[in-house]
């Protein structure tokens, strides 16, 4: 922790920086901020020609005057600060602040945001540890959140602290300041600046070549020939920490761009038996090659970042529908770190093929229980369903009728998708007569395979109770009897008979045709049944007498 003579002195060095950024403002403009009580929260400073001149704090924009800017005004202000490059770029001198030029067609500056830039110190504490680890980290957020003031931190935590050899690529001059005198902010780091933003890439692996360092770091990776060279980087071992435009890890993923930093996507057509074995659709999205940076962390504000540690891992597990849940920190008041686990939604790409498509809600579908993840039934607190301690594969078994039968016996049973993952394997009798080689496999790596007489409701119920007597867990108390759960069960049957039966005369030619009423749960099956068939459906008429209408889409 810094000392009160040291926090001192770097007030004072802000004050002092801030001053120059006033100094090349128009002198009406410059006047006005002086005379404000809250220039230490001073963000931006917006001066657009012929419109008035703007202040931007973290409450809002502010009018600094009644008088348009002027072009002369403009000129002013490019004539006090270094040259602009090829981004638009300039700074001041020793310095953090970034001064960005809007141009006309003809190039001349029409406008100018001039942002307040800060070194703060300590905006790494959230995750200090994993910046010492020596594991490749990028860091995403909104434009503002704080990227390249965290960045600055690492570099010098690194640098001064770890005592590494940190060399900075500074494209922009944004990271160390204007000038070829590097911002004391960077700490010992050495800094490399960049003549063009196309030639980043080309810097980037001179670093690496020309001068031993231990630790890369670049602010806002974007191209892919900075993707590709970030890959280098890491494959000689030296640990990289960059920046990206992105508020999640999802965006990473879906950028054609940057998803290479993250192993990349790749569509990949399965055969038949491995389809088979993994329980998925035969066309599938996979990660492509181990990614660059083993850590991602999201910046969600100046006291909270997410961090999705282990990449490799949580984007199988995005891109195979599971939801993945990074790892929450904050600082708290008193400023100690804390942490708590957060549940994201699934992947982008879909549901995997073992749960029900949510995405039929947003259409106006009924809704149901939760899928095969355990759920509790409609209406249950989520701890009234009884686990089954063990992960099922299903070979030649109903998805729809194993889900059906969790909500109608209370019992939770885990879903493995691929046979490695499984505690035993569920199959019915003609499977297993038949010897396919999934049940031969299963056999002879010792996994128990129960056998069912036929894919029927009843069925899988009986399946159910048995693991769950053999557990222990009783049985005899739940949503309704064993009679009512039978009675249930059949009920449940001929109604998804129906909706079968009314699907094969839709493709046959008849145009649509509206089945029985149902209870919600059941209506939902019959529109994920109707879907399989590629036909459209919906539900109609108010309860009790709602019913699924199935029609050609």
């Amino acid at each position: 922790m810094a000392t009160a003579q040291s926090l001192a002195t770097i007030q004072s060095q802000a004050q002092a920086e801030l001053e120059l950024l006033l100094d090349v403002l128009p002198p009406r403009v410059a006047e006005i901020l002086r005379g404000r009580d809250d220039i230490g929260d001073l963000l931006e400073v917006v001066l657009d020609l012929g419109r008035l001149p703007e202040a931007r704090f973290p409450f809002g924009d502010v009018a600094l005057a009644e008088e348009e800017v002027t072009r002369e005004e403009l000129d002013q202000l490019v004539d006090r600060v270094g040259d602009f490059g090829g981004d638009n770029r300039a700074g001041i001198e020793r310095t953090l602040h970034r001064i960005s030029a809007i141009r006309n067609r003809k190039g001349q500056v029409v406008g100018i945001t001039c942002r307040v830039g800060r070194a703060v110190y300590g905006t790494i504490k959230v995750i200090e540890d994993l910046t010492l680890s020596g594991k490749n980290i990028l860091l995403l957020g909104r434009p503002g959140v704080g990227k390249t003031t965290m960045l600055r931190e690492v570099a010098r935590v690194l640098a001064d602290e770890a005592k590494k050899r940190v060399v900075i690529v500074d494209t922009s001059n944004e990271i160390a300041g204007d000038g070829d005198v590097p911002h004391p902010a960077i700490g010992h780091a050495r800094r490399m600046q960049v003549a063009t933003p196309t030639e980043q890439h080309a810097v980037m692996i001179e670093a690496v070549e020309n001068h031993m360092p231990q630790v890369i770091i670049i602010d806002e990776m974007g191209t892919e020939q900075e993707a590709a060279a970030a890959r280098t980087i890491a494959e000689r071992g030296v640990q990289l920490v960059a920046t990206a435009h992105g508020n999640t890890l999802d965006n990473l993923i879906l950028n054609p761009t940057l998803s290479d930093l993250i192993g990349g996507v790749q569509s990949v057509t399965l055969g038949d038996q491995e389809a088979r074995y993994r329980g998925t659709q035969k066309t599938v999205l996979e990660r492509k090659a181990p990614p660059t940076f083993d850590v991602v962390v999201e910046i969600q504000s100046w006291t909270q970042v997410a961090i999705n540690d282990d990449v490799a891992h949580v984007v199988d597990q995005w891109l195979r529908g599971y939801p993945i849940a990074p790892e929450i920190r904050y600082l708290d008041e008193d400023g100690e770190v804390k942490q708590q686990q957060d549940a994201r939604s699934q992947g982008e790409v879909g549901p995997a093929a073992w749960e029900v498509d949510h995405s039929q809600q947003e259409r106006g579908f009924d809704t149901g229980p939760p899928a095969l993840n355990g759920g509790a039934p409609s209406g249950a607190s989520p701890n009234s369903a009884r686990r089954i301690d063990a992960r099922v594969f299903l070979f030649g078994v109903s998805r729809d009728k194993l889900e059906v039968a969790q909500t109608e016996t209370n019992l939770g049973i885990d879903v493995a998708n691929e046979l490695r993952q499984a505690t035993l394997v569920l199959t019915t009798k003609n499977h297993y007569r038949r010897g396919a080689h999934l049940v031969k496999v299963a056999e002879s790596s010792g996994t128990p395979v129960y056998v069912l007489r036929k894919n029927t409701m009843p069925q899988v119920m009986d399946f159910l109770r048995t693991l769950a007597k053999e557990q222990g867990l009783d049985v005899t108390t739940g949503w309704s009897s064993r009679n009512d759960s039978g009675e249930a069960a059949a009920t449940m049957e001929e109604a998804m008979q129906e909706a079968e039966q009314a699907a094969q005369k839709v493709l046959e030619g008849e145009f649509s045709i509206q089945l029985n009423p149902q209870r919600a749960y059941v209506r939902r099956l019959q529109h994920i049944l109707a879907q399989r068939f590629s036909l459209a459906s919906t539900s109609r008429g108010r309860e009790p007498s709602r019913a699924v209408l199935i029609y050609r889409p």
